[in-house]
């Protein structure tokens, strides 16, 4: 039963690693990703702020409030899926209010519940 446990563990662990390598390689080359957002102070800062926004709103869903934001240079980048237009609005408005007009890149995807 372990031997069992441990394979299928193993297994899961490998398709886990697999999809990561597919989606790293399905993205646009010059597209930012999270892990290369700049380390200093004022993007951090921004990140969290905006972070603390989306989260503090209880009427989002679990995906809206699970949205990569990106800061790079004080650029805002939004990616991730969400449950309705409505969320994807909030959230965007969230981030250009924290982010200031025309720094913010809305990449955010609607998918309605029971559409996967």
């Amino acid at each position: 039963m372990k031997r069992q446990h441990f394979s299928n563990l193993a297994l899961a662990c490998q398709l886990l690693a697999a999809a990561g390598g597919l989606t790293l390689a399905a993205q646009d080359p010059g597209q930012v990703t999270a892990e290369q957002q700049k380390s200093n102070k004022a993007d951090r800062e921004l990140t969290q702020r905006i972070r603390k926004s989306v989260f503090a709103d209880k009427s989002l869903s679990v995906s809206a409030h699970n949205v990569k934001i990106i800061s790079r240079d004080g650029m805002v980048t939004l990616r991730g899926a969400v449950k309705s237009d409505d969320e994807k609005k909030s959230i965007e408005d969230k981030a250009t209010e924290i982010a200031g007009q025309g720094k913010v890149t809305s990449e955010l995807t609607v998918t309605p519940s029971g559409s996967k």
